[in-house]
């Protein structure tokens, strides 16, 4: 696999620091001109003219990569903080397994003492019990891509705290996804935040995920049965700044949507009283996008 150039730190520092002094270097020698330019009248003209030009443009290209730096120095913060938030998920899920490989032989010497003792009856809840935790981690465990089987299974340990019910319906690989697979994360964990936010305090609160693909494309649903959202709120929802969260937010639904649509796919909402619905889908990474 290809690997994409690293952001260069140090190279970063070095054309902030040359470029700068080229800066100040340039514009004292234009403020010198300035001053000198009513006792040298030999350089008033067109060469005057030209040097000014000149040493404008050396300015001007300075800010120029200045700024592509600082954007560059941007997307990459993204991205790391993607990252970050994907190892802390797989930690989440690593840490899961553990605990449950290292209870199970416990469970067994539970349900064989109540077998022994003839509690079949005790036996049998017990066993139904564990078997209910166990499958709050395997459900989240049948796609190919690691880090969202970590990122489904974190949020359902946090839906779990927060009272609601989460529940995972897998009918796909998603091995060939055609964006990073941290960016889906990013892109569920946000619809997942979502749904939970608007179930606080809902009785009975429920979020259901699906995951599934089809030739082309892999898909996902983001539902749950929380208050309507209002139809001429629907049509702005995801514009940039856009939130009900307060002053600062509203970026989420809208980076969720450009992520897909770069990956050559999109997202779109469905909201009636009885749920709300986040759709979503990106081709396989094996189908050639159109040129």
């Amino acid at each position: 696999m290809k690997m994409k150039p690293q952001f260069n730190v140090r190279k970063a520092a070095v054309y902030a620091v040359v470029i700068n002094v080229l800066q100040i270097l340039s514009m004292g020698a234009l403020a010198g001109y300035i001053l000198i330019d009513g006792v040298n009248q030999a350089l008033h003209g067109l060469l005057g003219d030209v040097i000014v030009l000149a040493l404008f443009g050396v300015v001007a290209w300075g800010a120029v990569v200045d700024i592509k730096e600082a954007v560059h120095a941007m997307k990459m913060h993204v991205k790391l903080h993607g990252l970050d938030e994907t190892v802390s998920q797989m930690s989440d899920l690593n840490r899961a397994l553990r605990a449950q490989r290292h209870d199970f032989l416990n469970h067994l010497q539970v349900v064989y003492s109540l077998i022994e003792m003839g509690e079949h009856e005790e036996a049998n809840r017990y066993i139904e019990q564990v078997y209910g935790d166990i499958q709050s981690v395997s459900q989240s465990l049948k796609t190919a891509c690691a880090p969202v089987n970590a990122l489904l299974r974190a949020k359902m340990a946090e839906a779990e705290q927060r009272k609601i019910t989460l529940e995972v319906s897998v009918h796909a690989s998603w091995k060939d996804l055609s964006l990073p697979a941290w960016e889906m994360c990013r892109v569920l964990s946000n619809l997942i935040d979502n749904a939970m936010d608007a179930l606080e305090g809902k009785a009975e609160a429920r979020i259901e995920v699906i995951l599934s693909e089809d030739v082309k494309n892999c898909a996902f649903v983001v539902r749950n049965n929380g208050p309507m959202i209002p139809e001429d709120t629907q049509a702005s929802i995801f514009e940039p700044g856009f939130s009900g969260k307060g002053e600062g937010r509203g970026m989420g639904l809208f980076i969720a949507r450009e992520t897909m649509r770069n990956a050559g796919g999109d997202l779109t909402v469905e909201s009636n009283p009885d749920f709300t619905a986040f759709s979503g889908f990106v081709p396989h990474s094996r189908i050639p996008k159109a040129e």
